[in-house]
């Protein structure tokens, strides 16, 4: 587009890429953002802990290489879409006139990974191509399925060992205010498959002993929970999202035809589970429910991480001094909160890294995973010139 910003073209070809299960085009996206560090001349590298799943690590090494080095995260993939729901082709990146850029991955999070190379990019420009610390930007794979094949590889690594990270930036959320949201922590994502064998027969019957039986008893349960935890929070304005769990149950799989009581169920549920909260007590009364549903039914544990560490966001932290005061100069307002999802952030805390939440995007409407997800033209491009000053700020932190 004629006079377009260069930032939000490449922005707008980011988005192109189908990044998207079941086959993400991960070779595309490497191969276009290996592009725009060959054209800013930054030192890159490949790595695939898990093959199919690789690793870009863009590096400008520091004047004192010795020093932890900072590392700004993003991921390429994506979530699916139902095409049918949206205004626009959600891969061809249509900007309306008013600024307003629709696709996949525009808030969710490829405009975070071309924003730290378009910062980059100013940065340069201003003849500002050395910094105290070394910069690694990261682009994994994997992270919309949680990350296994991806960072919680990578993290294992001796190649990730090397870069001697001290301080992490990963995304956050969009805000419909003017606050941006900054998160020092994120709650646990718990997937848990429960099996329900019970008698079968013809549905004219009162049969004992069913999979339905015990399947409707364990959703009581799950629901009395979710309704305890929702009135929690909603009679509790100190608490935000991210302070108390959630379950929700988004599969139930069963039933062969409409005259015949199926021997099983199988459902599956999805619990998050704040960093703050004891993990082994809601592990056992989870449990609890499986055991009073009935005999024949069964529990696995299909992932259950348990990551209790936060970043601290006070003074004796010089990487939150900086953070924090670079968006005070530039005029943002922040609110801190646990993150309410789950990002590749957990993978580098359970190893006792810090890690900060943060995707420059202010009064936009919160349509991560959504139909219509868009980004307008001018808030992407203030988060542009942001990360310039939070990348120069950071990797200059003079602290050991």
């Amino acid at each position: 587009m004629t006079n377009e910003n260069v930032a939000v073209t490449n922005f707008r070809q980011y988005l192109r890429i189908r990044s998207v299960p079941p086959e993400p085009d991960y070779e595309g996206c490497v191969s276009f953002l290996s592009g725009l560090a060959d054209e800013l001349r930054i030192e890159k590298h490949r790595y695939e802990p898990v093959k199919g799943f690789p690793c870009l690590v863009l590096t400008i090494p520091g004047t004192s290489p010795n020093l932890p080095s900072i590392m700004f995260y993003s991921h390429m993939d994506v979530v699916p879409v139902f095409e049918e729901h949206w205004k626009h082709d959600p891969f061809s990146a249509v900007k309306e006139e008013n600024g307003d850029i629709y696709g996949r991955g525009t808030q969710d999070m490829k405009c975070v990974g071309i924003q730290y190379i378009e910062a980059l990019r100013k940065l340069f420009e201003d003849g500002k191509k050395q910094f105290l610390r070394t910069i690694h930007l990261i682009y994994g794979a994997d992270e919309e399925m949680g990350g296994y094949k991806g960072m919680a590889e990578f993290t294992k690594t001796k190649d990730f060992e090397e870069l001697n990270v001290g301080w992490i930036m990963d995304e956050g959320l969009a805000s419909p205010n003017e606050t941006y949201q900054v998160y020092y922590g994120e709650r646990n994502p718990w997937w848990g498959r429960v099996t329900f064998v019970g008698n079968p027969g013809h549905v004219m019957e009162f049969i004992e002993n069913t999979a339905m039986e015990k399947l409707n008893h364990f959703l009581n349960s799950a629901l009395a929970y979710r309704a305890k935890w929702k009135k929690t929070l909603e009679s509790d304005p100190n608490l935000k999202l991210g302070d108390v769990p959630t379950i929700n149950l988004p599969i139930v799989k069963g039933g062969v035809q409409a005259n015949v009581i199926p021997d099983k169920f199988v459902l599956e549920f999805s619990i998050r589970v704040p960093p703050t909260m004891h993990f082994d007590s809601i592990k056992n009364e989870i449990e609890g429910w499986v055991e009073a549903a009935g005999r024949d039914v069964h529990l696995e544990w299909v992932a259950r991480p348990c990551v209790s560490n936060i970043t601290e966001t006070t003074n004796e932290n010089p990487f939150w001094v900086a953070f924090e005061k670079t968006l005070t100069q530039e005029g943002c307002k922040i609110n801190k909160a646990i993150f309410p999802g789950s990002t590749d952030s957990k993978h580098v805390r359970q190893k006792g890294y810090k890690s900060l939440g943060f995707s420059p995007m202010n009064n936009t409407p919160v349509l991560l995973h959504d139909h219509n997800e868009f980004l307008n033209e001018k808030v992407f491009l203030r988060g542009v010139e942001i990360y310039e000053k939070l990348i120069e700020n950071l990797a200059n932190v003079s602290f050991q």
